[in-house]
C-alpha cells in the first residue's frame, strides 16, 4: 500500500505562492482547513493533501488582497534636484 503523499504548511504557501504567515493566518481565521493535524508536543502539525492545496489555490485566487485597498504608484524622480 502507497503512503499518501502529504505538505507541510511551508511547503503549501511556497507552491501557492503566498506567504506561510499569511496561510497560518487564513488556518486560524478558519478559512481554510488542512485534512490531518498532528499533535505534537502541545501545539498541532498540519499536513496537507493535494486537495488541501487546490482549495487553498482557490481560496487564493477569489480572495487574496482584499481589503488592502488602492496600491500606491510609485513616483518619478525628476532629473531636477
Amino acid at each position: 500500500m502507497k503512503a499518501r503523499q502529504t505538505y507541510s504548511t511551508k511547503e503549501v504557501a511556497r507552491e501557492v505562492g503566498i506567504h506561510w504567515v499569511t496561510l497560518l493566518r487564513w488556518l486560524s481565521e478558519g478559512k481554510v482547513h488542512p485534512s490531518i493535524g498532528v499533535p505534537m508536543n502541545g501545539q498541532t502539525l498540519w499536513r496537507w493533501t493535494a486537495a488541501d492545496v487546490e482549495r487553498v489555490r482557490k481560496y487564493k485566487t477569489a480572495h487574496y488582497g482584499e481589503g488592502k485597498g488602492p496600491r500606491k504608484k510609485a513616483k518619478k524622480k525628476s532629473g531636477n534636484r
